[in-house]
């Protein structure tokens, strides 16, 4: 009997810190630009998995209830916070609640607020800059939060993708100096650009959808006073991101009677490989050529 009760316990105890060790050795990342980037800090340290699909939009996207389980068992959740997630925030909150380490990356890199507005931008990833301490502050995290990973392997990698992002940041910047200052004007097809804006010197003259989520609508009045700005502005395109239909673009286009060109933008999720857009790097690649082509012909 004794030796039966000593098993029990030995198979319980063996059993607890196993599903400890689980539930603190893995990385759930809720969207995929913040995915390929916690990806390539953490290397082969640890399980990194992305709940957001390529081609998503970060403000709608949902999750299966195996995934929502999955946050719960999780070391630590990368998040970008500030409103972005607005489809499984309660989702963050309860792995919060349960005892789950998490990290809104975007309150930890100097957040800006909407211009003529007190709601913080959470679209952070625009300015590369910025996208620079993200890494400093994931790799810290990862490294105080996830179970069994080396803290020197973090950080060399670390080290070497802000290396990485330090020469994106000096390519875009060359690039958008050949742009004259009274053609660096942006019209999208909703907030997204302000942390680009203020790093590249670029003017935000608006956006199709008011405020800085896809889910809300532009009213008639709306449209007309940005497509009065538009025609103020003579701006040759505008912008709409590749994941959402830019039919209320070619509205706005049409509306400003004028010629104005649609060009999509990667700005808000990651594409599937082969798309253009399968890492942040490529991504911002691909956009500093589009916005530079479009306004710069």
């Amino acid at each position: 009997m004794k030796r039966l009760l000593l098993a029990l316990v030995t198979l319980l105890v063996v059993t607890g810190c196993s599903a400890s060790g689980e539930s603190r050795s893995s990385v759930v990342v809720t969207t995929n630009i913040l995915g390929d980037i916690t990806r390539t800090i953490v290397g082969d340290q640890a399980p990194v998995t992305v709940l957001m699909k390529p081609n998503a939009d970060p403000h709608s996207f949902g999750i299966s209830a195996q995934q929502a389980a999955e946050t719960e068992r999780a070391g630590l959740i990368v998040y970008n916070g500030l409103g972005l997630e607005e489809g499984m925030l309660r989702n963050v909150q309860a792995a919060q609640e349960s005892g789950v380490p998490v990290l809104p990356v975007g309150e930890r890199v100097n957040p800006i607020g909407y211009a003529g507005g007190t709601a913080l931008d959470p679209h952070f990833w625009t300015d590369p800059a910025r996208v620079r301490d993200a890494v400093t502050v994931i790799a810290e995290q990862v490294i105080a939060q996830v179970d069994g990973v080396d803290a020197t392997v973090v950080r060399a990698n670390a080290e070497r993708y802000r290396g990485e992002i330090d020469a994106l940041d000096t390519t875009m910047t060359e690039r958008f100096a050949r742009i004259p200052p009274e053609r660096r004007k942006l019209v999208t097809n909703h907030h997204v650009f302000g942390y680009f804006a203020q790093r590249f010197g670029f003017e935000v003259i608006g956006a199709v959808i008011p405020g800085g989520t896809t889910l809300a609508s532009p009213s008639a009045s709306d449209l007309k006073s940005l497509a009065d700005a538009v025609r103020t502005a003579g701006v040759p395109a505008i912008f709409a991101d590749s994941s959402q239909p830019d039919r209320l673009a070619r509205v706005l286009a049409d509306q400003a009677g004028l010629h104005v060109a649609v060009t999509p933008l990667f700005s808000e999720s990651l594409s599937e490989p082969g798309q253009g857009a399968a890492t942040y790097l490529e991504m911002m690649r691909a956009n500093t050529e589009a916005i530079a082509t479009s306004l710069n012909p």
